[in-house]
């Protein structure tokens, strides 16, 4: 009996992964909530009288008693939890593996999850690797005492090497995506920034785990792509660069490879540095046997030295910015469908030789937000939305094309993914400004002024893609 995969998330990454399941002959289930029945991803499901019992309402993407309800009455066999909502909850995953009717979690095992969803875990385990992490706390920290202490201590040494504007980041352990963070220039802030974040990490995540590190200046963001199987496969699609975000730490401007040349002169080798954070990512990989698909976050300095971040146990929103330089057989990975693949338990077929990489490719997040008011969303109704067709060029969007929709006040305001990819970065350079000139959005808001989105900010951003 072939699988059945309930898709336990909402937008764009819902139908990318219910493309990526007709690809694989799979059948699916879809959820919404009521604000969502716009939705392309609900839409696509329940126009069609055949595909009517597709789509099933819940009350929330997080309730899982909910998700497993529907799960169970439509016999479905495995769940994808996209990425953010449970995608990285190791109680979730663990619940839908071992009740009574268990089903498949695509993604890693649940103790991967939960290894390494703990920065102070992963950091741990990767120094015991010689893996090289940012200066800073190894363990759990819940004393107000002792972490004022270390702050002070990593303040200290930053003032001793003489640099510029020391500070430390007070971050929840259990955190990701950018949250649960806040900086600290002088000691004397600490005490009530850490008590702020403890109490986040505790309503958030269930766990006051706190971590303190060395504030990085002047660095890259870089991210490896990693493919595993339960047997013992790997393999990396190569690295990206997501430098450029938002004052909360959201990524906007996404590209790949992870350095390049032609945009900036390195003041290191910038192919060794790649190879590097390459081999310390699948080092880790083969230590704690992951089995999916994953990426490891690093930051590289201004000189070159790389400090791993966390590994995120998902797919992420940016995956197809490394499929488009990767070629597996002549072609572009879908790597939802590795993800799938793999979480059913395929082989991968391949090995890391059968991987070519060439080119560049870039993601631009478009966004209804004011980035001249802190990327503060926009809310309202789009009467008119298209974007650019090109062979050069993928679109990921639930936002439909034919008729107005009004974006959800409950849901990040995210509109759509515009990925382009060339033989140089220069070339993707170009692509990407004449995709979003050719972008066309329309609407306004309940005072009736008009939309307000973000690509005018991708768009003068683009020249600093890769660079210090």
């Amino acid at each position: 009996m072939k699988d059945k995969v309930l898709i336990a998330n909402r937008g764009e990454i819902a139908i990318r992964i219910m493309e990526a399941c007709k690809d694989l002959g799979l059948d699916y289930i879809v959820i919404y909530t009521p604000e969502d029945v716009d939705s392309q991803h609900v839409r696509l499901n329940l126009d069609s009288k055949s595909n009517r019992s597709k789509a099933w309402r819940v009350s929330s993407y997080t309730d899982p008693n909910d998700i497993l309800a529907v799960a169970d009455h439509t016999k479905c066999t495995a769940i994808h939890p996209g990425y953010g909502f449970f995608s990285e909850d190791f109680r979730f995953a663990r619940r839908v593996t071992v009740r009574d009717r268990p089903l498949t979690f695509i993604g890693p095992k649940w103790e991967v999850i939960k290894d390494l969803g703990d920065k102070i875990n992963t950091k741990r385990v990767a120094n015991r690797l010689g893996i090289p992490t940012i200066p800073g706390t190894d363990g759990p920290i819940y004393n107000e005492m002792d972490a004022e202490a270390i702050a002070r201590q990593l303040l200290e040494d930053q003032q001793d090497q003489q640099i510029k504007h020391p500070s430390v980041l007070v971050k929840a352990a259990a955190g990701g995506g950018g949250m649960g963070i806040e900086e600290v220039h002088q000691i004397e802030q600490f005490r009530r920034v850490y008590r702020q974040i403890q109490s986040y990490a505790k309503r958030q995540f269930g766990d006051g785990g706190v971590l303190i590190e060395q504030c990085l200046r002047d660095y890259n963001h870089l991210e490896v792509q990693i493919v595993c199987s339960r047997h013992g496969e790997r393999a990396h699609f190569g690295t990206r660069n997501c430098t450029i975000q938002s004052t909360g730490r959201q990524k906007r401007l996404e590209a790949a490879p992870g350095f390049d040349a032609s945009c900036f002169a390195y003041d290191f080798d910038a192919g060794d540095v790649l190879d590097k954070v390459v081999e310390y990512s699948l080092k880790l990989a083969s230590h704690v046997r992951y089995d999916n698909v994953g990426t490891w976050e690093w930051i590289v300095t201004g000189d070159g030295r790389p400090y791993l971040l966390e590994v995120n146990t998902r797919i992420q929103v940016e995956n197809d910015v490394s499929a488009r330089i990767s070629y597996l057989k002549g072609e572009h990975p879908n790597l939802i469908r590795e993800q799938i693949r793999m979480g059913l338990g395929d082989r991968m077929g391949y090995s890391q030789k059968d991987i070519e990489f060439r080119g560049s490719s870039i993601e631009m997040r478009i966004i209804a937000e004011d980035t001249h008011r802190g990327f503060a969303p926009w809310i309202g109704t789009i009467d008119r939305f298209s974007v650019p067709q090109h062979d050069w060029a993928a679109t990921y969007t639930h936002v439909p094309f034919d008729r107005p929709y009004v974006i959800p006040s409950e849901y990040d305001p995210n509109l759509a993914l515009a990925i382009v990819w060339g033989e140089s970065m220069d070339e993707a350079k170009l692509r990407a400004k004449q995709f979003m000139d050719e972008v066309v959005i329309e609407g306004k808001n309940a005072a009736g002024s008009p939309i307000l989105t973000n690509i005018p900010y991708l768009q003068n951003n683009l020249a600093r893609l890769l660079t210090f």
